[in-house]
């Protein structure tokens, strides 16, 4: 049987990926990173890491939307004159599209969906990690036989995955296995220690999550951290809020939701707005001086790593 374990560059992945090591020869282990488009380049750069250190392929998959894209133009062209669309708006969203996908995952289902995913609406999960190595493990399956699918979830990540089994049979040879499920973060790093093993250098520059930069449910002082360290992040968000917006029925679309008025979400929900905003203190109407001009510490980390 195989041992699939679903790599992300992030801490959790990373001691599922460790724990299969010590438990398997590192010819039953196989693993897979997606690859959304949206990660810092130092975790692609921690995934070539992961790599050579544990001596395991990580085979990269990439969700690919081609048939998506025609099937939307089509709609866009038959449908929204129907809904009385403004024949002016839809040449705009179909110029837009013409010159098919980027080849970028997450900008190109954001330009489908015709905005960016939310808290309450994080599709990119499904479409961007979930579907590519769940097509990537049934591949596997035809041609090798049975897999473990290992994931590194934990209960305390929140209340929905600890509802989750340690372990599912899916039926048609697929097991989901997830290991680590009872695990602390102190046990996620604990592993990485005794095996020597770096963890994601995201982590000691204030980061409190790796799979995306920026993800859409960053926190304040996240952003802020972003901005600070990494504003050509910032800069190709607002890129993409830009090309978003042109393939939108709205013609505004922000990478964080804009409550309120349709007609100024832009102006006022624009990622450089969300910025200033990272740079209030608690409340959001005051600037909080000293962090805006406090230069980033050389290793921050909220799971205490620079001690």
């Amino acid at each position: 049987m195989i041992r699939l374990v679903s790599v992300s560059g992030g801490k959790d992945s990373t001691a599922t990926l460790l724990l299969a090591l010590q438990r398997h020869t590192k010819e039953e282990i196989m693993a897979c990173f997606a690859d959304t488009g949206n990660e810092h380049d130092m975790t692609y750069e921690y995934i070539d890491y992961l790599q050579e250190k544990t001596d395991v392929y990580i085979h990269r998959v990439k969700a690919d939307f081609s048939d998506q894209w025609q099937r939307r133009i089509d709609y866009v062209t038959n449908k929204w004159p129907e809904k009385g669309v403004e024949p002016d708006l839809i040449g705009r969203v179909l110029d837009s599209m013409a010159k098919g996908p980027t080849g970028i995952p997450f900008l190109d289902l954001c330009i489908l969906k015709g905005r960016f995913p939310s808290t309450k609406a994080a599709f990119c999960t499904e479409q961007l990690k979930i579907y590519p190595i769940t097509n990537y493990t049934l591949d596997l399956i035809d041609q090798h036989g049975p897999v473990e699918s290992w994931q590194g979830v934990r209960a305390d990540e929140s209340p929905r995955r600890a509802l989750l089994n340690d372990r599912e049979d899916k039926g048609g040879g697929l097991t989901i296995y997830r290991p680590i499920h009872k695990w602390t973060v102190k046990d996620v790093f604990a592993i990485h220690r005794e095996t020597g093993t770096k963890p994601n250098p995201l982590y000691s520059l204030g980061m409190n999550r790796v799979g995306c930069m920026p993800c859409v449910n960053c926190s304040k002082g996240e952003l802020l951290e972003i901005y600070k360290r990494f504003p050509e992040q910032i800069e190709r968000i607002a890129e993409w809020e830009k090309i978003v917006s042109m393939a939108s029925k709205r013609q505004a679309s922000t990478f964080f939701s804009a409550l309120g008025d349709t007609e100024t979400a832009y102006e006022r929900g624009n990622i450089y707005k969300q910025v200033e905003w990272s740079q209030t203190k608690r409340g959001g109407t005051k600037m909080d001086i000293f962090s805006v001009f406090e230069e980033p510490a050389a290793c921050s980390s909220s799971y205490g790593l620079c001690e």
